[in-house]
């Protein structure tokens, strides 16, 4: 796991600043939180950010984020660096693992998606394939 990253449920025991794990699933760096902390600020308040994966896009599958208020009872709830994160239970096989980076270069900014589950990923950044 890579220094700058979080996973998002992510606890503290007792007083400590040491953290435990109860299940890794999807990691955040610190330039991924903190966008999605300022495009959060933008929204309504009390808004959580969704991740989910649906068919479509160039490759088969295609990762989707927004901000949502309303949790469905399958959905899994992470908390992360002051961020709720919804991710629905029919995407959790696709982001097991996954890592969302963000970063700019000279034509903008955008999230990065690091998935060890794809086996292939197009151009665009945002679809992918899985084996099988």
């Amino acid at each position: 796991m890579r220094p700058d990253s979080y996973v998002l449920n992510i606890c503290l025991q007792d007083d400590t600043t040491t953290p435990y794990f109860l299940d890794i699933m999807v990691r955040l760096s610190t330039s991924a939180a903190n966008e999605i902390q300022r495009l959060k600020s933008k929204q309504q308040q009390d808004v959580f950010f969704r991740l989910k994966v649906e068919a479509g896009g160039c490759s088969s599958l295609i990762y989707e984020m927004a901000f949502d208020t309303e949790i469905a009872p399958s959905d899994r709830i992470y908390e992360c660096c002051g961020l709720t994160v919804v991710v629905d239970a029919q995407s959790l096989d696709y982001v097991n693992n996954l890592l969302l980076d963000y970063s700019e270069d000279l034509m903008g900014g955008g999230f990065r998606f690091h998935n060890p589950n794809a086996s292939s990923t197009c151009s665009c950044g945002i679809s992918f394939a899985l084996n099988g």
